[in-house]
């Protein structure tokens, strides 16, 4: 199973494959997005019901264009990459309408992977780390996993 980094960066390359970006910034704006996915999930994740709205969203219950992840990663990219680069804007527009489709190519891969039944916080750290089927480790530690789960997003 591929890392959630993995995982992320193949949706944007597949999401960005119609683009035309420019060769001198190729590198950035990919990286860039990639980054801005992924350091959304991790500051969503680290919020009161953060976990909820990221269980929601990569389990497909929230449409990837509606969720709040999917409107911090774009403001990530924006202030983070796009001011830097200084792309105009409609390339930049262009380039942050990508973020939805990388959110929903994520979609739908999170799943019962300990095998209780239900897609719950153990399902989505088993499957951001690549696990398989393991037994639950309980739940109600929530603080607990969220620390666990920010500490997974980071580089």
């Amino acid at each position: 199973m591929a890392s959630i980094s993995d995982l992320i960066s193949q949706a944007v390359k597949s999401a960005a494959g119609g683009v035309q970006i420019p060769s001198d910034i190729q590198n950035q704006v990919l990286n860039g997005l990639s980054s801005s996915v992924l350091g959304s999930l991790t500051q969503t994740a680290t919020q009161p019901g953060g976990v909820d709205l990221i269980k929601n969203l990569l389990t497909g219950k929230t449409q990837a264009a509606a969720s709040p992840v999917t409107a911090l990663a774009g403001n990530l990219f924006n202030n983070n990459v796009l001011k830097k680069l200084g792309v105009g804007a409609a390339l930049g527009s262009v380039l942050t309408g990508i973020i939805p489709k990388v959110m929903g190519g994520l979609s739908g891969i999170i799943q019962d992977r300990d095998g209780d039944g239900d897609v719950d916080l153990n399902d989505i750290i088993l499957t951001l780390t690549g696990g398989g089927q393991k037994k639950s480790a309980g739940s109600g530690i929530l603080g607990a996993a969220t620390s666990i789960l920010g500490g997974l997003f980071k580089k």
